[in-house]
């Protein structure tokens, strides 16, 4: 029997939320392409990119999500990507509503001894299992978490983990301009596809489990 949720799920169009990190997108960033030119995403202003404050970062996130039509999907980088785990572990939110999924890219180690004070501020990693389907996309040489950490938080969150080999912090500076590998990954979140049949995950809850199961014990 479908629920309210499944059948508010399988007929919209999630809103498509980035969530910058330290010291924001800027114009060549992989995020920023996107809010340009996708007509389902915004991107999120967190303030105080420069110094970030763990409860500020999380207040703002939870205002962008609540005033967004729902779902909504998130697509975090870097530091963005702690502050959804923590608005996770602090919001209390069901199974996939309001946020029905998360692309959390190149996530930091707040927990290192080489972290750096902005990225201290958002430890310890919240060891929970998020409330919505998610994927962890990390880097070979990522100088802000080893592929190792990163594979650990994405276990805590249950999330399915991605790496995609020697591509820096996934950033601007990395090359990856628009990031299509990045916005598949959105894709498969989002469940629309390019292909004919492509089943819609945001409307079959097993689909959308099967995303984050990998992890998941």
């Amino acid at each position: 029997m479908q629920t309210r949720l499944d059948m508010e799920i399988g007929t919209r169009r999630p809103t498509v939320l980035t969530v910058p990190g330290l010291n924001g997108a800027g114009p060549g960033h992989w995020q920023t392409l996107w809010a340009a030119s996708r007509d389902d995403t915004v991107q999120v202003d967190l303030g105080m990119s420069s110094s970030p404050h763990r409860n500020s970062w999380v207040t703002k996130l939870d205002q962008a999500i609540r005033t967004a039509q729902a779902p909504v999907v998130l697509a975090a980088h870097s530091l963005g990507a702690l502050a959804v785990a923590w608005w996770a572990a602090l919001s209390g939110q069901p199974w996939g509503w309001p946020v029905a999924g998360a692309l959390l890219v190149a996530p930091p180690d707040p927990d290192g001894m080489g972290a750096r004070e902005e990225i201290k501020r958002f430890g310890p990693s919240p060891r929970i299992c998020l409330p919505f389907p998610s994927i962890v996309v990390a880097s070979e040489d990522d100088p802000y978490a080893s592929p190792q950490r990163a594979f650990d938080m994405a276990r805590d969150w249950g999330s399915h983990f991605v790496n995609i080999g020697a591509c820096g912090h996934i950033n601007a500076t990395s090359g990856v301009g628009w990031w299509h590998e990045g916005q598949e990954l959105l894709e498969r979140l989002i469940g629309v596809g390019t292909g004919p049949g492509q089943p819609h995950a945001l409307g079959d809850l097993q689909a959308r489990l099967a995303i984050a199961q990998p992890l998941r014990h």
